[in-house]
């Protein structure tokens, strides 16, 4: 992928619906990254069509790509939204959080939903990260 850069808090250019729907990727708002909700949808393509492990894998990677551009990792994380679209998936969706976030353990919910915007999409996720004084460390960063 390639680098993502921070303008005014916000990150964007990670799937086609950022500009189409008028949303940032994530958001900064003070000490907290709000990331907006991420799919397997990489590089122009659904990865891992079928696989809900592999595709909870991908979505968060998606997320945590996001979050990288203000310098946060999984140790950041302090929520998590996993969106599911077969209530089957659940073992294999929590056991890619676990593979993720085992040693952070951040607040999560799991729900399972009608559909999302593309059938070959079986869950979305959204991540919430905190660090105390990211707001100064971003500051003179933005244009």
């Amino acid at each position: 992928m390639t680098e993502r850069q921070i303008v005014r808090g916000r990150v964007a250019g990670f799937s086609p619906w950022e500009d189409d729907f008028g949303y940032s990727r994530a958001v900064a708002a003070g000490d907290h990254v709000h990331v907006a909700g991420s799919t397997a949808w990489v590089d122009g393509k659904i990865e891992h069509e079928g696989d809900p492990y592999l595709q909870t894998l991908a979505a968060f990677g998606v997320g945590l790509e996001a979050l990288a551009a203000y310098g946060l990792t999984t140790d950041d994380v302090v929520r998590t939204r996993m969106y599911i679209t077969h209530a089957r998936d659940a073992d294999e969706v929590g056991r890619a959080h676990r593979t993720l976030f085992d040693a952070v353990r951040p607040a999560a919910t799991m729900v399972v939903v009608d559909g999302l915007i593309d059938s070959r999409m079986m869950v979305e996720v959204e991540l919430d990260a905190y660090r105390a004084g990211l707001a100064r460390t971003l500051e003179g960063k933005q244009p």
